[in-house]
């Protein structure tokens, strides 16, 4: 049976720090920011805003244009690394939401979970709801799988520059008018790994940058390389002498934890992939130096990272490589309509990958190219440390669902943060009630209750 995404929507905050005002309070130099990481505004939730509303926004927007009600959904799953109970599921504070317009009990029927696996949770909501509708357990039913967060961190911390928030929810069924997924070839990797990781109680990460970028690096690749292993002895590609798995993906969408690490992600596998075909001999020579390689190449992270003159001149062989006409055409036909959307959002962690594929798909479209039958790559990355590596195929029907996405239009009017509204924001000094935006027709939180026996305690109301 097949499977596959139906349509996509999403919700972004209205509140954004613009990268310039950023710059400036932090005596950064803006190019850094914009050109350096591809960061142009992040968005912000508002005080009345936390990652479960965000979801049931989304939610609410995809039921909402494609006429569903909760009977045509069998089962909603949360992935989100932004979870405020331990216990209780995210996915019940937004099935609680929804029912605030469709009517107590409505969704009483609809199984799910919140999942976390850092950024590649969502990925594997993902498998386990194709499956289930692959197994024919759906009865006809569909899926939404969500992933929802607000990226947060220290002030003054390097990862301050690559904040975010956002939801982004998927729709699921067995008729997919997007996309339909590759069966039996998806693919996965794990290490136990603290490359990136948030202790109980504490709201911001604690990151190791370098540490976790190689490591998000090393791991799609040997995800990569079980994903090819699976696509040939299924017979799914055949790969012909002096072709690589890449030149069967007509697009790939990878984890962005800022925009342009969506590039380097690409640059570096395609290194990997390149590296042993006749083509490298000449781009070696268009590039003018020969790849480095570290003084201990079966060392560990650490003892690469601190080979300061590999570090050197690999940077310089990557940017080097990343200008050569073979390199700038993949990227430019596969990968730069991804990025747009991240340079205006920022980082959405669980959701940064499908906001990606979202950007891809408008951006693509607009260019006027036939995306029917285009073969999508997926590669998804969560510290701790997990990557999943799919695909899918672009359906018949697609121009059904993207002729009328339009990513200004659907994240709406926003409002420009000054220095001090966004430190007030980021230091939880304002309370509930005093929102920046007043929305209507959207779910917002309204109270988090503090009493000893009902501590934590969330309260959402629908804004008519």
């Amino acid at each position: 049976m097949t499977a596959g995404i139906d349509d996509i929507a999403i919700y972004i905050p209205r509140l954004y720090i613009d990268a310039i005002d950023f710059a400036k309070a932090r005596g950064l130099d803006p190019v850094k920011l914009q050109k350096g990481l591809g960061v142009s505004q992040m968005a912000i939730v508002d005080a009345n805003q936390d990652p479960a509303c965000l979801a049931a926004n989304a939610c609410l927007k995809i039921m909402q244009r494609n006429k569903l009600s909760p009977e045509d959904i069998g089962r909603l799953y949360v992935s989100t690394e932004s979870a405020f109970d331990e216990s209780k599921a995210m996915n019940s504070y937004v099935i609680g939401m929804l029912e605030q317009v469709y009517g107590q009990g409505a969704f009483e029927h609809c199984g799910g979970i919140e999942t976390k696996f850092a950024c590649v949770s969502g990925s594997y909501a993902l498998y386990d709801n194709t499956n289930w509708i692959r197994a024919g357990e759906a009865d006809d039913k569909a899926a939404l799988v969500v992933v929802s967060d607000i990226a947060k961190y220290d002030m003054g911390s390097s990862g301050e520059m690559t904040q975010g928030a956002g939801a982004v929810v998927m729709l699921l069924n067995d008729k997919p008018r997007l996309l339909e997924f590759d069966p039996k070839v998806t693919a996965t990797s794990i290490i136990d790994e603290y490359d990136f990781y948030r202790p109980f109680g504490k709201e911001t990460p604690i990151v190791h940058g370098q540490y976790s970028n190689l490591l998000y690096l090393i791991q799609v690749r040997k995800a990569l390389d079980a994903y090819k292993k699976k696509v040939v002895s299924t017979g799914l590609i055949k790969i012909e002498p002096g072709e690589t798995i890449l030149d069967h993906m007509d697009y790939i969408n990878m984890h962005l934890p800022y925009s342009n690490m969506g590039k380097k992600a690409l640059a570096y596998m395609v290194r990997h992939e390149w590296r042993q075909l006749p083509r490298w001999k000449r781009i070696l020579q268009e590039i003018g130096m020969d790849e480095p390689v570290p003084k201990d190449p079966r060392g560990t992270i650490e003892s690469v990272l601190g080979d300061a003159e590999f570090m050197a001149k690999d940077h310089e062989f990557t940017k080097l490589f990343s200008k050569t006409q073979e390199f700038q055409e993949v990227y430019e036909s596969k990968l730069a309509s991804s990025l747009i959307a991240s340079t205006m959002i920022g980082n959405l962690y669980t959701a940064s990958l499908y906001l990606g594929f979202r950007s891809s798909l408008e951006f693509e479209y607009q260019k006027g190219i036939d995306l029917e039958g285009k073969r999508v790559g997926f590669g998804s990355y969560g510290s701790g440390a997990s990557a999943m590596v799919f695909s899918g195929v672009i359906q018949p029907e697609y121009k059904q669902v993207v002729k009328d996405m339009n990513l200004e239009v659907e994240i709406g009017e926003r409002k420009r943060l000054t220095w001090d509204e966004y430190e007030n924001l980021h230091e939880n000094k304002l309370s509930i009630d005093e929102s920046m935006v007043h929305t209507k027709k959207e779910f917002v939180l309204i109270d988090v209750k503090t009493e000893t026996e009902s501590r934590g305690e969330r309260r959402y109301v629908f804004n008519e």
